[in-house]
C-alpha cells in the first residue's frame, strides 16, 4: 500500500487493515519456516506496510 491510500483510510479502516496484514505477516513467516518461500522480500514488505500503517494511526491520534 502507498502512504497516500493509507492515509485516505478511517480509523477503523487503518485497524482492519493493520490485523490483516499482521495476520499475512504470520503466515508470510511459518510458510518461509516449514520450506522457502519463493519471494522473501513479501515478508519485509509486508513488515513495512504494517510500520506505515501504525505510523498513520498515530498520526491521527495526535491531530
Amino acid at each position: 500500500m502507498k502512504q497516500t491510500e493509507i492515509i485516505k483510510l478511517s480509523n477503523q479502516d487503518l485497524r482492519d487493515k493493520l490485523d490483516e496484514y499482521k495476520k499475512k505477516l504470520l503466515e508470510l513467516k511459518m510458510a518461509h519456516a516449514v520450506s522457502p518461500i519463493e519471494n522473501p522480500l513479501q515478508i519485509k514488505i509486508t513488515r513495512r506496510v504494517i510500520a506505515k500503517i501504525r505510523t498513520a494511526i498515530l498520526n491521527k491520534k495526535e491531530k
